[in-house]
């Protein structure tokens, strides 16, 4: 009976230590979003919700292990009443500021994914709904340093054609067709893309720009991150 005793606590112990491997293995990240803009933005967040942020302020969100399409933003030009509803000029999220749904282009995009393939975080920056904020996507933690870095004047030299209140569209938004959306069969980049690319390398520019944009930014499951809006 003592040696059965045993046995059921050694196994319940590793069963226990499994479990807590896992757990800590596969923890949520932290993300903390700062705004250094000269004017206020409202943050965004997918999941996550929103936030208003002045110059200088900080939101944290938490997002569980295993997240997966998630992504961030700045929106900018809002007005929202006392129950959080409202619209934005740029990032606008069905006109609430608490954001349950993507935004609306243009908008500067950080995206990620927590503990993919391999208990790997993959996270990208994506010009492909366009630009409104600068923005630096860099993990905290982990020994894992890459960041990504979009400052580029892509507002100021917009083409005429992509032009949008308070921001740049990408040619997707405005054209609409399989050349610029990518929506059957592989495409390319175009000149539209090599405007954001030329300005913004480790940036998404179109659809399928996987080999510059994704691949190379990956870190261990549990890393922290932060979204520098103007840094």
């Amino acid at each position: 009976m003592q040696t059965m005793t045993f046995f059921k606590s050694q196994s319940l112990s590793l069963s226990l230590l499994i479990t807590l491997h896992f757990l800590t293995s596969t923890r949520a990240a932290t993300i903390d979003i700062t705004n250094n803009c000269a004017y206020t933005v409202w943050a965004a967040a997918f999941p996550g919700g929103g936030q208003q942020l002045d110059q200088g302020q900080t939101w944290t969100i938490n997002p569980p292990a295993g997240t997966a399409g998630a992504r961030v933003w700045a929106r900018t030009g809002c007005n929202f009443d006392g129950s959080g509803r409202g619209g934005c000029q740029t990032g606008d999220c069905g006109g609430v500021l608490q954001c349950t749904a993507y935004g609306q282009a243009p908008n500067t995009l950080a995206e990620y994914r927590l503990n993919g393939d391999n208990n790997l975080d993959f996270y990208d920056m994506s010009l492909v709904d366009g630009f409104n904020v600068p923005m630096d996507f860099s993990p905290t933690s982990n020994g894992c340093t890459r960041g990504i870095r979009c400052t580029a004047d892509i507002n100021g030299q917009c083409p005429a054609e992509l032009r949008a209140p308070g921001g740049c569209n990408g040619p997707c938004t405005v054209f609409k067709t399989d050349e610029y959306c990518c929506n059957s069969g592989n495409c390319g980049p175009t000149n539209y893309s090599k405007f954001f690319k030329d300005r913004c390398p480790d940036a998404y520019s179109y659809p399928q720009d996987d080999r510059t944009s994704t691949v190379v930014f990956t870190c261990p499951g549990g890393t922290n991150y932060k979204v520098v809006f103007c840094p």
